[in-house]
């Protein structure tokens, strides 16, 4: 079944007084399959970030539709985006965006406080996620206290407890060493496999090796995709590899 369509994605950025134009998204299309887990790599300027503000409902396009469940999002007014945002979509983020007055645990609980939910519900979802991403002894710490790691758990913990659609993360190993790395791309393989949809934006030829299928963004179009079928991650790593090679000296994409 399918969660995410976008259809016709066009954005065009102008200059203040309308006298340059920038097209950073052409002609974008494709789909993403209920418990499907896609990286979108691109070079720098391709449009995946634009891309992703889109599907985040943090930016509008100039043109297309986005449809999550049906639902345009991009037709949604503006006074209820943040209440959709909140219960349909999970965020992980590079640099975390964990509240450093906040424990832990308290930044965790942030969307759930924001949706009026009682403590004893916060709590009843906090435990099973805690205990699967090996956070439970450190939730009363704060983020300036514990490793990038252990802060991209608990933003990964954040995002799930809402028991979101979909999980959309920006360059989510971008800040980490390899060790957390390793680590959290388990994570994220372990929740794919319990079902979550994820998306993610990622420079990583070693964290898109992970997912299921990899789009590939080149001049604001979607310029090829690879599906892992039965590739173990040794061999879809080596295809990516020679997919973002082909994009940077302008050749054409094989399958």
């Amino acid at each position: 079944m399918k969660l995410l369509e976008v259809n016709n994605l066009k954005k065009i950025y102008s200059s203040r007084f309308g006298g340059n134009q920038v097209q950073a998204l052409s002609n974008v299309t494709f789909s993403v399959e209920e418990g499907e887990y896609v990286a979108i790599m691109g070079e720098s300027g391709s449009g995946k970030t634009t891309l992703l503000n889109i599907l985040a409902s943090l930016d509008k396009p100039t043109s297309g539709e986005v449809l999550l469940e049906g639902k345009n999002i991009v037709a949604i007014k503006e006074s209820e985006i943040t209440a959709f945002r909140r219960e349909n979509l999970g965020f992980v983020f590079q640099d975390f965006n964990l509240l450093d007055t906040f424990s832990l645990k308290d930044n965790i609980f942030l969307p759930l406080v924001l949706s009026r939910k009682s403590y004893k519900e916060m709590k009843k979802r906090l435990k099973p996620i805690a205990e699967k991403l090996g956070i439970e002894q450190i939730l009363e710490k704060f983020p300036y206290e514990v490793s990038g790691g252990q802060k991209q758990r608990a933003a990964v913990a954040r995002a799930l407890i809402t028991d979101p659609q979909l999980i959309l993360a920006d360059e989510p190993t971008g800040a980490l060493d390899s060790k957390s790395t390793d680590q959290l791309l388990k994570l994220f393989s372990d929740i794919n496999n319990e079902g979550q949809t994820i998306v993610m934006v990622t420079h990583s030829t070693k964290a898109a090796s992970h997912a299921g299928r990899v789009l590939f963004i080149k001049d604001g179009e979607v310029f090829h995709q690879l599906y892992r079928g039965s590739m173990s991650k040794e061999e879809m790593f080596e295809k990516i590899s020679n997919t973002l090679t082909v994009i940077t000296t302008g050749g054409a994409a094989n399958e």
